[in-house]
C-alpha cells in the first residue's frame, strides 16, 4: 500500500478514536477521554495533512469522512448501544458504494 494511503488509514483510525473519546468524555466533563479526544484529533489532522501531499483533498476527505462515519456507527452500536434504523444503514451503505466508485473508477484518485 502506498505511504500516502497508510497516512490516510491512520488518520481515519485516530479520528475514530477521537470521536469515540468525545462521546465518552460526556461533553468534556471527564478529563481522560477529553484529553484523548484532543490528542487523537490532532494526530488525525496531522496524518491527513501528510496524506494530502499526494491525494487530492476531495478524494481524501470523501474516504476519511465516509469510513469514519461507518466506523463510528459500528462503535456507537458496540460500545454505546446506539442503534441505527434501516434507512441510516442504507445511507451508510451508499456512502461506502460512493467511496468504492471513486477509488475504482475515478482518475482523480491516486492508485
Amino acid at each position: 500500500m502506498p505511504q500516502h494511503y497508510i497516512y490516510l488509514v491512520f488518520a481515519i483510525i485516530t479520528e475514530t478514536i477521537g470521536t469515540t473519546a468525545l462521546q465518552a468524555s460526556q461533553q468534556f466533563t471527564k478529563l481522560g477521554p477529553a484529553v484523548l479526544c484532543v490528542i487523537a484529533y490532532g494526530a488525525s489532522f496531522y496524518l491527513m495533512a501528510l496524506a494530502l501531499k499526494i491525494i487530492p483533498v476531495g478524494i481524501a476527505y470523501a474516504i476519511w469522512s465516509g469510513l469514519g462515519i461507518v466506523f463510528i456507527a459500528i462503535i456507537g452500536l458496540a460500545v454505546f448501544g446506539q442503534r441505527l434504523d434501516f434507512w441510516a444503514v442504507v445511507g451508510m451503505a451508499l456512502i461506502l458504494i460512493g467511496i468504492l466508485i471513486i477509488h475504482l473508477f475515478s482518475n482523480s484518485a491516486t492508485h
